[in-house]
């Protein structure tokens, strides 16, 4: 049953900041629409209320597992016995987007696992020949082999940006997998081939790293200015977080991954058709062009200052076939939402298994 819910936006002050609309647009191919900041959710219950962001600044330690082509860099928080929760970060972000989250959810006995994607900080690959892919289905892969590495036979997923993707896959392909979603921004379930129509002069404009990185000059570019580039897209993405050089130092390190640009540049080149994937993944890519329903319980989130290409609620509701809610978060939200509203991301995972 589809059960979409209406409450009050969930407000998340943060410095003193208000929250406002902020215009986006982008190829409906890649879960890309107009601006719309739709319905919310329950509000934070007491169990997160307290939490702000900033309270932490790094994880105790990390893990490191081989698994499938890569060997990950991970952190764990909470009982190892546990239920598992897996928490994907995106691009130019990496695990400190869950630094407050990740304790909030141990403190309720969840095991909690953050791993760095392919190309983000101690995340490497087994083999220089391996190609450096950063395709959705194999993102989506890496994560189902790091659960398969970690013996989880399930798990709720939370997520947003690249690692929302990720996350979208792994619900419609693996639903068994998953026990439940949290996606910021949506379904992001990507097509290649619908992505190749152009869209309005405005549209194309939120895409503009997007192009630039399909050149040289880009791919150089890139590499000689990744932290001012990244520094860049976070201010773009999320205009009213007030960040500091230590928030921002602290994830740009994990981009010194000898491999993340490589990553970085394929991930866009293919989206536009101008890389080739691998062939093994062509079968994933098959299903996922078809853009299949998500059918496990699904909540949906929002900030409502996100200035990064995002799709309308309304637009991606239909994709979530099973119990669902969407949830606006105000309070000038941005982008990183799980870093930005930590209490709210963290009440939207320990509410999706009640759906």
């Amino acid at each position: 049953m589809n059960t979409q819910q209406s409450a009050p936006a969930i407000n998340a002050p943060r410095r003193g900041f208000l929250g406002s609309a902020v215009l986006a647009a982008a190829a409906a191919s890649w879960g890309l629409g107009k601006p719309a900041f739709a319905q919310a959710g329950k509000a934070s219950s007491a169990s997160t209320a307290g939490a702000k962001p900033d309270t932490h600044t790094s994880f105790a330690s990390l893990k490191q597992i081989d698994a499938g082509a890569l060997n990950v860099g991970y952190a764990e928080v909470g009982p190892a016995t546990g239920p598992a929760v897996l928490l994907l970060h995106g691009w130019p972000y990496d695990i400190h987007a869950f630094v407050d989250v990740a304790p909030i959810l141990a403190a309720q006995g969840l095991r909690v696992i953050v791993p760095y994607l392919r190309g983000y900080g101690s995340t490497r690959f087994l083999s220089n020949d391996t190609p450096r892919n950063g395709q959705q289905s194999v993102l989506a892969s890496d994560a189902i082999a790091l659960m398969d590495a970690l013996r989880i036979d399930s798990a709720i997923v939370g997520a947003f940006d690249w690692g929302a993707r990720s996350a979208n896959i792994m619900a419609a392909l693996w639903p068994g997998r998953t026990k439940g979603l949290v996606s910021v921004s949506g379904y992001l379930i990507g097509n290649r081939d619908a992505g190749r129509k152009p869209l309005p002069p405005e549209a194309e404009l939120q895409w503009w790293y997007q192009f630039y990185f399909a050149t040289e000059r880009g791919r150089d570019g890139y590499e000689k200015y990744r932290r001012e580039f990244n520094r860049l897209i976070w201010k773009l993405a999320s205009p009213k977080w007030q960040f500091d050089d230590a928030t921002f130092e602290r994830s740009a390190a994990s981009f010194d991954n000898p491999d993340h640009v490589a990553i970085a540049i394929h991930n866009y080149r293919w989206r536009l058709g101008l890389a080739e994937g691998e062939p093994q993944y062509d079968a994933l890519e098959a299903r996922l062009a078809k853009a299949p329903d998500i059918r496990v319980p699904t909540i949906t989130m929002e900030g409502d200052a996100n200035g990064a290409p995002h799709p309308v609620p309304g637009a991606y509701a239909k994709k979530f076939s099973g119990p669902y809610e969407h949830r606006l978060i105000t309070g000038g939200i941005g982008h990183n939402l799980p870093q930005e509203a930590p209490a709210a991301f963290a009440q939207a995972i320990l509410d999706v298994g009640q759906l």
